[in-house]
């Protein structure tokens, strides 16, 4: 039976010819909607099954907003649209879609994504993976941790921030008015938030309790409008004085609501940026979407508990740890420790894939254990007795990335003295996992996206194919929507490795699993060093917990190895954290930013190209200053997306 597909798009020339090629490819097309209330009515007498949606649209409504009721209904969808904003990627992604392509695109581009979203929708049948979106489950376990609440309203706003971009965010009960109750919370220069209840808002603002009272009167009249940008911020400006106040202090210039009613009441939650034009309808469809998550926010943290009687991290083990001789330390799955929620669910996807040949994506922040996940997949497959090869894609040299991966002949370039068996062939019968995948360059994406279609290598220099059978494992600590968005990642690529994605939290996420991991590599550690240590006091767990570890379950281990070292006794009593002197000192200035070393090194390629005015190659040009070959430079340009334009 042909597939049924209903194209939303309102301009009629674009979708005209999405419906000729789509036609062409032998899908039949049940009709055009320019808006959602048409999709509706095309979708309860049509009865598609798919959607190609764009994502602004006639009316009031736009594609977010339908995407929310699509997932209801279990019809999939897939995005079409020309704007490759990073905050539209990220909403739209909180809407789990099959596909994203960006107009305009090829014929072969819409066949392909339609296959593979197809094969997506097939597997998340299967581990049944959309049963609610991400983001809500997220919000779900950070309101249920035994936590203070203050740090639950930075895990929540951590959480919120990439989906609906805000600099300062207000939760008020607008009926009744009680502003006594309200919560502020503003995003510091470095990207954390700082929870402000009434009397620390008065002392950081330096408003008296005098203006608080007259000014702070009533919560935002909207009268039908949810979105105050350029015109109308100044306008809300002027009738609010409270809001006068705070956008001058924060230097706000834009503003989005939300109303959420709970038994009788109605609350306000107001998200306000430093950008004038932010907020669009699609937040607004964002928000929409997410009034479970506020409910749980209101019911479960807001208003259950006084938020203003800050109490410590809680210690899950309140006496010191103690590591018996031949002790078994808990472990949660495979080897893997810990026994938090988002690990548990982690888990429950690992089970689920490991026994097929999917392809997996793990994604995590540096230190999380992408790599410790990936044996475990292998470990549990049917590919078990075969090899796993592990390849790191950031440390491959440039210039032998395909030789490394597919192999050469001998002869194939100079210094090829003899035949090279590359990682995919090595692999074959196996798997393969690509460590780092976000750092291929563009042109092994190409090559590497060819073994994902058609199952096969060619050698370089070689003038034969080779069919493998191998089974494809990546990891990434990058955003690679992105690195899509910015041109650095192919989509096809992107949504072809990211058919299974296994996403592992931040320890900061799951500092419950602290205690236990400080158990295991006190246990680790004494079996390898001559220390005498067998055990961690409370009070250092509870310094342990109150840290938010950039670095991972990695920087624990390393910490916990140090301190052993420097430890007398038995018994861990005090924990020598990093210094963050230096960071806040940066933070308060915002003229100092921390940058990445990415950003770092593309703004130092950037000083030597204007130097040298744009000369890249020879004598006095840019790779002899840095000392580098102009091929390496070259590649870096392009990584980079550096777009240097040489001007006299």
């Amino acid at each position: 039976m042909k597939q049924k597909i209903l194209i939303v798009e309102d301009e009629f020339i674009v979708a005209n010819d999405h419906r000729i090629m789509l036609e062409k490819a032998g899908y039949k097309v049940c009709g055009i909607a320019p808006s959602v209330v048409k999709a509706l009515e095309l979708i309860e007498t049509k009865g598609p099954t798919w959607i190609l949606l764009d994502i602004f649209l006639q009316g009031d409504k736009t594609g977010i907003d339908l995407a929310g009721q699509l997932t209801e209904m279990g019809i999939p969808f897939i995005y079409i649209s020309a704007n490759t904003n990073q905050g539209i990627l990220e909403a739209a992604k909180a809407t789990l879609p099959y596909g994203f392509l960006v107009k305009p695109f090829r014929e072969k581009d819409l066949m392909v994504m339609l296959d593979i979203a197809r094969y997506r929708h097939e597997q998340n049948l299967k581990y049944n993976q959309h049963a609610e979106p991400s983001l809500h489950k997220q919000i779900e376990h950070i309101v249920e941790k035994n936590e203070s609440n203050t740090e639950k309203f930075k895990q929540i706003s951590a959480a919120f921030h990439p989906v609906v971009p805000f600099d300062f965010l207000w939760i008020t009960k607008s009926n009744p008015r009680t502003s006594i109750k309200d919560i502020q919370i503003n995003r510091l220069p470095d990207g954390n938030f700082s929870i402000l209840n009434h009397d620390a808002l008065l002392k950081e603002t330096g408003i008296s309790p005098r203006d608080f009272k007259s000014w702070n009167t009533t919560a935002i009249l909207h009268n039908g409008k949810f979105i105050f940008n350029s015109y109308d911020f100044r306008k809300l400006r002027m009738e609010n004085l409270w809001i006068q106040s705070i956008s001058n202090y924060y230097k706000l210039e834009s503003a989005i609501v939300t109303e959420i009613e709970r038994d009788g009441e109605t609350f306000q939650i107001v998200f306000f940026n430093h950008l004038s034009d932010l907020y669009t309808k699609v937040h607004t469809g964002i928000l929409n979407q997410f009034k479970k998550s506020f409910e749980l926010i209101l019911d479960k943290v807001l208003y259950i508990k006084d938020l203003y009687i800050e109490k410590p991290a809680p210690i899950a083990i309140e006496k010191s740890i103690i590591n018996q001789p031949g002790q078994e330390i808990k472990q949660d799955f495979n080897g893997i420790i810990g026994d938090s929620s988002l690990l548990h669910a982690a888990f429950k996807k690992l089970q689920l894939v490991a026994p097929d040949d999917t392809s997996v994506l793990i994604l995590g922040e540096s230190g999380t254990g992408k790599e410790k996940i990936a044996h475990t997949i292998h470990n549990l497959s049917p590919r078990k007795n075969k090899p796993l090869v592990t390849v790191n894609c950031a440390a491959l040299p440039l210039t032998l990335i395909e030789s490394e991966l597919f192999g050469h002949e001998k002869g194939s370039f100079t210094g090829a003295n003899e035949k090279r068996i590359g990682k995919f062939e090595q692999a074959d019968g196996g798997s393969i996992f690509l460590d780092e995948i976000g750092e291929l360059p563009l042109e092994a994406q190409v090559k590497l996206l060819r073994v994902l279609q058609e199952k096969e290598i060619e050698r370089l220099g070689g003038n034969y194919t080779k069919k493998i059978n191998v089974r494809i494992i990546t990891a990434t600590n990058r955003n690679l929507e992105k690195e899509v968005a910015e041109g650095r990642f192919r989509l096809d690529l992107y949504y072809r490795l990211n058919v299974f994605p296994i996403e592992l939290p931040a320890l900061r996420q799951r500092k419950e699993d602290i205690p236990l991991l400080a158990e295991h590599f006190i246990h680790k550690y004494g079996k390898k060093s001559s220390s005498t240590v067998t055990e961690i006091s409370a009070g250092a767990l509870a310094e342990l917990q109150q840290y938010d570890w950039p670095g991972n379950i990695r920087e624990l281990e390393h910490l916990i190895e140090r301190t052993m070292l420097l430890t007398e006794g038995d018994t861990i009593t005090e924990i020598s954290l990093p210094n963050s002197s230096v960071k806040t000192a940066l933070s308060a200035d915002d003229s100092l930013q921390i940058k990445t070393m990415e950003e770092m090194e593309r703004a130092h390629i950037l000083s030597i190209l204007k130097i040298c005015k744009g000369k890249i190659f020879g004598p006095g040009g840019a790779a002899e200053i840095l000392n580098i070959p102009s091929t390496t430079l070259n590649s870096k340009i392009k990584k980079l997306g550096i777009k240097f334009e040489f001007v006299k």
